[in-house]
């Protein structure tokens, strides 16, 4: 009898054993340098079969106790470690305060998330930085059935000077062949997600959430990144439930849910002066509800920097009750400081809109507010039918500065040039 129970517990390690290395992740991609060993006596997480659990260090799930060390040595022994290696992070409540995962690793490296990351009220710590930083990792995944939590109720009702120094919630900086799954970001005190110079990432069922009036809350951001897949999410937070700024080629979003916020963005563009040119944007099959923008091109008025956004499509859409559902603007200034009217030199060129449908809560469904100094060139409306829901006008389509053709598309809103 002793020697069965023995033979189940080895079938059911082998079995856990299997399962691990046959799991999905990221192809590997060349070029990655190995991180360094650990030094001779450096504490290390318990490393089990690579798994480095932040409670065998001493992280306390009760929410209260700063979880920072714990958290970092468990990614110090993960990156340095060959192979496959995972930071657990279970069940509980773990305070954090920001949280720097440098690579390059030695193997492949996945966060595991099954409990809650809560980000630490005690702002000066952050030093004008962001909350969870990983910087220069190749072959990362993230993914679990936990939450990362900015505790950002605290900042929204401060300042909105203050707002540039508050905290991202987690930070991809140069990551390449990425997976970010399953997880939840909530109520992050500036950005949930930002990508910078990253390549060939997925961000996939992901559930992101603020109050619909939290100041600069974007659900994800990506700019200066190539290849990044975003499907299959439902964000509703107080600013773009996603923004795609300079720099960014090959960005693929689908099935993303949006509302309450200001809709799925191209842009700001031509703010900063080293920005670079935005082409091969493709938003489809998406739902939009409630949200003060639909599908959106925004372009700085007093641009600093004469780019391009080109190859951007936006198709089957399902607007529900959005404000300003289609809209290009060239005039965006939300600081009411601009002086160039209507000369933005951004150029905006090749932006279809295809099999957008249902309802506006403005009369105006179709906004193409392009600049006089540079028009926008090749628009097309195609299969678009947003109607107005209220009772007190009729929908309308704003086109000015704008050419390009319509085709079976609400008479009203056909006024390209």
């Amino acid at each position: 009898m002793a020697f069965g129970k023995n033979a189940t517990r080895v079938l059911l390690v082998l079995m856990v054993m299997c399962a691990r290395s046959t799991a999905k992740r990221p192809a590997a991609k060349e070029g990655a340098a190995p991180a360094p060993a650990p030094e001779a006596g450096a504490s290390e997480a318990s490393g089990a079969r690579g798994i480095f659990d932040i409670t065998n260090v001493g992280a306390t799930s009760d929410g209260k106790t700063d979880c920072s060390k714990e958290l970092q040595e468990a990614w110090k022994s993960a990156c340095g470690a060959a192979g496959q290696a995972t930071v657990l992070i279970p069940k509980g409540e773990f305070l954090a305060g920001p949280l720097n995962f440098s690579g390059p690793c030695k193997g492949d490296v996945t966060i595991h998330i099954d409990g809650t990351l809560l980000g630490t009220n005690d702002l000066p710590k952050y030093n004008g930085g962001s909350w969870i930083n990983i910087l220069k990792v190749n072959n990362l995944v993230i993914t679990g059935s936990g939450t990362i939590d900015g505790q950002g109720a605290n900042v929204y009702t401060k300042d909105p000077a203050e707002a540039k120094a508050f905290p991202n919630s987690l930070v991809l900086d140069f990551v390449k062949n990425g997976t970010v799954s399953g997880i939840t970001l909530l109520n992050s005190k500036f950005f949930h997600i930002n990508i910078y110079m990253s390549d060939d990432v997925k961000i996939e069922n992901l559930t992101i959430t603020a109050p619909g009036d939290s100041p600069n809350t974007d659900g994800i951001h990506i700019g200066d990144s190539t290849n990044i897949n975003v499907t299959d999410t439902t964000i509703g937070t107080g600013d773009d439930c996603i923004s795609i700024g300079g720099g960014s080629s090959h960005i693929i979003v689908t099935g993303v849910t949006c509302g309450p916020g200001q809709g799925i963005s191209v842009g700001c563009l031509g703010r900063y002066k080293d920005e670079k040119d935005v082409s091969d944007v493709t938003v489809k099959d998406c739902v939009l509800r409630s949200s003060t923008n639909g599908v959106r091109v925004k372009t700085y008025e007093n641009a600093v920097k004469s780019i391009t956004a080109s190859k951007l499509t936006f198709e089957n859409i399902k607007m529900e009750d959005v404000a300003n559902p289609i809209i290009i603007d060239q005039n965006y200034c939300p600081e009411k400081v601009c002086t160039a009217k209507s000369k933005s030199a951004v150029t905006v060129k090749d932006v279809i809109f295809r099999n957008i449908t249902g309802t506006s809560s403005t009369p105006a469904a179709v906004s193409l507010l392009c600049s006089d100094k540079q028009p926008c060139s090749g628009v097309e409306l195609i299969d678009v039918n947003v109607e107005y829901s209220g009772e007190s006008n009729k929908t309308i389509g704003v086109c000015n500065n704008a050419k390009g053709t319509a085709k079976d598309t609400l008479q009203a809103l056909a006024c390209l040039a």
